[in-house]
């Protein structure tokens, strides 16, 4: 803490002298993936309660087959008989503007991603136990038994590709988990990588 002799002294009539303008960089935003083994699948009919546009944007397969060909995905992938895919241009016209991105999709999705060469990070979500998420799929879900059988063989897959990420958050308590992603997002924003420019400029004003 400062000693008073170290304050900025005031002004001739009291005012205080106006604090110097830091520096500013306009910053691209984070890309952030996470994936979970909780068998979430998507590019198929809206279900009750889901909204267009805001759950998913719900396309028909031919016009999602059409966009895959066209190169309108940053990623896409098949699961469970079904399609979905992260529109590129919609990712890259957040970031471009600062906005952080994140992107909740599974495995095979974030290795696309990763090997397009984007500056990411990567989070591992995973149950504390396969029984747990067992227990989660069949309290949550309306699926068939057979479906829900074919969610845990994926996510027998799934979760051994735990050690590609760069953050591993075990979901054993809802609010704990969410403070440690919340935690991921502050220290990847100090990143030397992402601050580089803001600090060097920052270290003009010392010169």
């Amino acid at each position: 803490m400062s000693s008073d002799g170290d304050r900025a002294q005031p002004q001739a009539g009291g005012a205080a002298a106006p604090a110097p303008s830091a520096p500013t960089v306009r910053r691209r935003g984070l890309l952030f993936i996470v994936s979970a083994p909780s068998g979430t699948y998507t590019s198929r009919p809206p279900r009750g309660g889901e909204t267009d546009g805001v759950d998913y944007n719900f396309v028909s397969r031919q016009r999602f087959e059409a966009m895959a060909r066209d190169g309108e995905f940053l990623e896409w992938a098949s699961l469970y008989g079904n399609l979905y895919g992260t529109c590129a241009a919609d990712a890259e016209k957040l970031l471009s503007v600062g906005r952080d991105v994140v992107l909740v999709i599974d495995v095979q999705g974030a290795r696309k991603v990763r090997a397009a060469g984007l500056l990411t990070c990567t989070v591992f979500v995973m149950p504390p136990t396969f029984e747990i998420l067992e227990q989660r799929l069949r309290g949550r879900s309306k699926d068939s038994e057979v479906e829900i059988q074919r969610r845990l063989r994926v996510a027998r897959d799934e979760v051994a590709a735990f050690s590609e990420y760069d953050f591993v958050v075990v979901n054993d308590e809802v609010t704990a988990a969410v403070d440690r992603l919340r935690s991921i997002v502050v220290a990847e924003r100090a990143r030397l990588q992402r601050m580089r420019d803001e600090a060097q400029l920052i270290v003009r004003t010392f010169s």
